[in-house]
Protein backbone atom coordinates (compact mmCIF):
# COMPACT_ATOMS: atom_id res chain seq x y z
CA UNK A 1 0.00 0.00 0.00
CA UNK A 2 1.23 3.46 -0.83
CA UNK A 3 -0.58 6.55 0.45
CA UNK A 4 0.87 9.86 -0.71
CA UNK A 5 -0.32 13.25 0.48
CA UNK A 6 1.97 15.87 -1.02
CA UNK A 7 3.53 18.50 1.22
CA UNK A 8 3.24 21.87 -0.52
CA UNK A 9 5.90 24.56 -0.38
CA UNK A 10 3.29 27.24 0.24
CA UNK A 11 -0.25 26.97 1.55
CA UNK A 12 -3.03 29.43 0.79
CA UNK A 13 -4.15 31.47 3.79
CA UNK A 14 -7.33 32.38 1.92
CA UNK A 15 -8.23 28.73 1.32
CA UNK A 16 -7.38 27.94 4.94
CA UNK A 17 -9.82 30.56 6.23
CA UNK A 18 -12.44 29.62 3.66
CA UNK A 19 -12.24 25.92 4.68
CA UNK A 20 -12.27 26.82 8.37
CA UNK A 21 -15.42 28.92 8.23
CA UNK A 22 -17.29 27.49 5.23
CA UNK A 23 -15.64 24.13 4.51
CA UNK A 24 -18.53 22.30 6.14
CA UNK A 25 -20.84 24.01 3.64
CA UNK A 26 -19.05 23.68 0.30
CA UNK A 27 -16.91 20.58 0.99
CA UNK A 28 -18.50 18.76 3.91
CA UNK A 29 -22.15 18.71 2.91
CA UNK A 30 -21.84 17.64 -0.75
CA UNK A 31 -19.00 15.16 -0.20
CA UNK A 32 -20.29 13.62 3.03
CA UNK A 33 -23.77 13.29 1.53
CA UNK A 34 -22.47 11.54 -1.58
CA UNK A 35 -19.88 9.51 0.37
CA UNK A 36 -22.73 8.24 2.57
CA UNK A 37 -24.88 7.22 -0.37
CA UNK A 38 -21.99 5.56 -2.21
CA UNK A 39 -20.91 4.12 1.17
CA UNK A 40 -24.12 2.08 1.31
CA UNK A 41 -23.11 0.46 -1.98
CA UNK A 42 -19.57 0.03 -0.66
CA UNK A 43 -20.94 -1.77 2.41
CA UNK A 44 -23.01 -4.11 0.23
CA UNK A 45 -19.92 -4.84 -1.87
CA UNK A 46 -17.92 -5.55 1.31
CA UNK A 47 -20.51 -8.14 2.33
CA UNK A 48 -20.39 -9.71 -1.15
CA UNK A 49 -16.58 -9.61 -1.12
CA UNK A 50 -16.42 -11.61 2.12
CA UNK A 51 -18.38 -14.48 0.58
CA UNK A 52 -16.58 -14.35 -2.76
CA UNK A 53 -13.16 -14.38 -1.08
CA UNK A 54 -14.25 -17.11 1.33
CA UNK A 55 -15.34 -19.44 -1.50
CA UNK A 56 -12.89 -18.52 -4.26
CA UNK A 57 -9.84 -17.13 -2.45
CA UNK A 58 -9.83 -14.14 -4.83
CA UNK A 59 -10.89 -10.52 -4.42
CA UNK A 60 -13.00 -9.62 -7.50
CA UNK A 61 -11.06 -7.09 -9.59
CA UNK A 62 -13.96 -4.74 -10.36
CA UNK A 63 -15.02 -4.59 -6.70
CA UNK A 64 -11.39 -4.09 -5.67
CA UNK A 65 -11.00 -1.09 -7.98
CA UNK A 66 -14.28 0.44 -6.81
CA UNK A 67 -13.45 0.02 -3.10
CA UNK A 68 -9.94 1.46 -3.50
CA UNK A 69 -11.45 4.37 -5.45
CA UNK A 70 -13.99 4.95 -2.68
CA UNK A 71 -11.24 4.89 -0.03
CA UNK A 72 -9.17 7.26 -2.17
CA UNK A 73 -12.11 9.67 -2.44
CA UNK A 74 -12.60 9.61 1.32
CA UNK A 75 -8.89 10.29 1.88
CA UNK A 76 -8.96 13.23 -0.57
CA UNK A 77 -11.77 14.84 1.43
CA UNK A 78 -10.08 14.15 4.78
CA UNK A 79 -6.73 15.52 3.59
CA UNK A 80 -8.27 18.79 2.44
CA UNK A 81 -10.46 19.24 5.51
CA UNK A 82 -7.41 18.52 7.70
CA UNK A 83 -5.49 21.26 5.81
CA UNK A 84 -2.85 18.78 4.61
CA UNK A 85 -3.34 20.04 1.05
CA UNK A 86 -5.07 22.96 -0.65
CA UNK A 87 -7.66 22.67 -3.38
CA UNK A 88 -11.03 21.03 -3.77
CA UNK A 89 -11.44 17.23 -3.68
CA UNK A 90 -12.60 15.46 -6.82
CA UNK A 91 -15.94 13.70 -6.51
CA UNK A 92 -16.59 9.95 -6.78
CA UNK A 93 -14.32 6.89 -6.74
CA UNK A 94 -13.13 7.62 -10.27
CA UNK A 95 -11.89 11.11 -9.29
CA UNK A 96 -8.20 11.94 -9.47
CA UNK A 97 -5.92 14.20 -7.47
CA UNK A 98 -2.40 15.51 -7.99
CA UNK A 99 -1.82 15.81 -4.24
CA UNK A 100 -3.53 12.75 -2.68
CA UNK A 101 -3.20 9.21 -3.99
CA UNK A 102 -3.68 5.72 -2.65
CA UNK A 103 -2.18 2.78 -4.51
CA UNK A 104 -2.92 -0.77 -3.41
CA UNK A 105 -1.68 -3.77 -5.39
CA UNK A 106 -4.32 -6.46 -5.84
CA UNK A 107 -3.28 -9.88 -4.58
CA UNK A 108 -4.01 -12.82 -6.85
CA UNK A 109 -4.85 -14.99 -3.82
CA UNK A 110 -6.40 -14.08 -0.46
CA UNK A 111 -6.07 -16.53 2.43
CA UNK A 112 -9.47 -18.02 3.28
CA UNK A 113 -8.24 -18.93 6.74
CA UNK A 114 -7.25 -15.33 7.42
CA UNK A 115 -10.64 -14.15 6.16
CA UNK A 116 -12.38 -16.25 8.81
CA UNK A 117 -9.80 -15.28 11.44
CA UNK A 118 -10.33 -11.57 10.70
CA UNK A 119 -14.09 -11.96 10.81
CA UNK A 120 -14.09 -13.78 14.16
CA UNK A 121 -11.09 -12.29 15.95
CA UNK A 122 -10.03 -9.22 13.94
CA UNK A 123 -11.44 -6.88 16.60
CA UNK A 124 -9.20 -8.56 19.18
CA UNK A 125 -5.88 -9.06 17.43
CA UNK A 126 -6.07 -6.03 15.12
CA UNK A 127 -8.70 -3.64 16.46
CA UNK A 128 -7.59 -3.48 20.09
CA UNK A 129 -3.80 -3.04 19.71
CA UNK A 130 -3.97 -0.78 16.67
CA UNK A 131 -7.03 1.06 17.99
CA UNK A 132 -5.32 1.96 21.28
CA UNK A 133 -2.21 3.18 19.47
CA UNK A 134 -4.23 5.10 16.87
CA UNK A 135 -6.32 6.86 19.54
CA UNK A 136 -3.15 8.44 20.94
CA UNK A 137 -1.78 9.00 17.47
CA UNK A 138 -4.96 10.85 16.37
CA UNK A 139 -4.83 12.98 19.52
CA UNK A 140 -1.26 13.99 18.63
CA UNK A 141 -2.35 14.55 15.01
CA UNK A 142 -5.15 16.82 16.22
CA UNK A 143 -2.73 18.89 18.31
CA UNK A 144 -0.25 19.19 15.44
CA UNK A 145 -3.08 20.01 13.04
CA UNK A 146 -4.21 22.82 15.33
CA UNK A 147 -0.67 24.21 15.57
CA UNK A 148 -0.21 23.81 11.80
CA UNK A 149 -3.37 25.88 11.25
CA UNK A 150 -1.66 28.81 12.96
CA UNK A 151 1.61 28.16 11.11
CA UNK A 152 -0.25 28.31 7.79
CA UNK A 153 -2.15 31.43 8.82
CA UNK A 154 0.96 33.38 9.85
CA UNK A 155 3.75 31.84 7.75
CA UNK A 156 1.91 30.21 4.83
CA UNK A 157 3.69 26.89 5.46
CA UNK A 158 2.82 23.58 7.07
CA UNK A 159 5.93 22.38 8.98
CA UNK A 160 7.17 19.37 7.04
CA UNK A 161 7.76 17.10 10.06
CA UNK A 162 4.25 17.77 11.37
CA UNK A 163 2.87 17.09 7.92
CA UNK A 164 4.80 13.81 7.67
CA UNK A 165 3.56 12.72 11.11
CA UNK A 166 -0.07 13.56 10.32
CA UNK A 167 0.06 11.84 6.92
CA UNK A 168 1.59 8.85 8.71
CA UNK A 169 -1.44 8.68 10.99
CA UNK A 170 -3.78 8.45 8.00
CA UNK A 171 -1.46 5.91 6.37
CA UNK A 172 -1.49 3.71 9.48
CA UNK A 173 -5.28 3.87 9.83
CA UNK A 174 -5.72 3.11 6.12
CA UNK A 175 -3.40 0.11 6.40
CA UNK A 176 -5.54 -1.29 9.24
CA UNK A 177 -8.76 -0.72 7.27
CA UNK A 178 -7.32 -2.44 4.19
CA UNK A 179 -6.26 -5.46 6.24
CA UNK A 180 -9.66 -5.78 7.92
CA UNK A 181 -11.38 -5.30 4.54
CA UNK A 182 -9.58 -8.34 3.02
CA UNK A 183 -7.56 -6.23 0.56
CA UNK A 184 -4.30 -7.70 1.83
CA UNK A 185 -3.12 -10.58 3.99
CA UNK A 186 -0.16 -8.59 5.34
CA UNK A 187 -0.70 -7.66 8.99
CA UNK A 188 -0.54 -3.83 9.34
CA UNK A 189 2.62 -2.31 10.73
CA UNK A 190 2.52 -0.29 13.94
CA UNK A 191 3.91 2.66 12.06
CA UNK A 192 2.87 5.52 9.83
CA UNK A 193 5.93 5.21 7.61
CA UNK A 194 5.78 3.98 4.01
Amino acid sequence: MKLTITHQEKYSRGQLLLRTFFGWLYIGIPHVFLLSIVGIWSGILSFVTFWVVLFTGKFPESIFKFQIGYTNWSLRVEAILANLVDGYPAFFPSGKSDTVSLEVPRSEKVSRGLVILRLLFGAIYVGIPHGICLIFRFIATGVLGFLAWWAILFAGTYPSRWHAFNVGTYRWATRVNLYLGYFTDEYPKFSGKE
